[in-house]
């Protein structure tokens, strides 16, 4: 291996470790509360739209239950996420104190 070879793979090691820090200490934080924030919306949508799988009567749920086929692995998922909760606010409150 030459001095050429051996200076582009110190390149990319080095370029490759600065982008795995840059990842852990400033934009992968972001990429959590993005995520938590799309998580809570679709949160927030599913209840809106099945608000009888915890017990809150609901004329709406008549006409999204169209919308089961579709959101199927989505429903049992929100459904475990919800039961585990103390509150739908809880996690909002999570957010604030770390």
């Amino acid at each position: 291996m030459d001095l050429s070879h051996r200076i582009a793979a110190f390149r990319e090691t080095v370029e490759e470790w600065l982008r795995g820090l840059y990842h852990g200490m400033v934009s992968h934080r972001a990429y959590e509360y993005i995520e938590q924030e799309a998580e809570d919306q679709e949160d927030a949508f599913l209840l809106a739209c099945f608000p009888d799988a915890f017990g809150i009567p609901s004329p709406v749920s008549y006409y999204t239950a169209e919308l089961l086929p579709y959101l199927g692995p989505e429903f049992e998922q929100w459904e475990r996420r919800m039961w585990d909760r103390g509150s739908v606010l809880e996690r909002k409150g999570h957010q604030f104190h770390y």
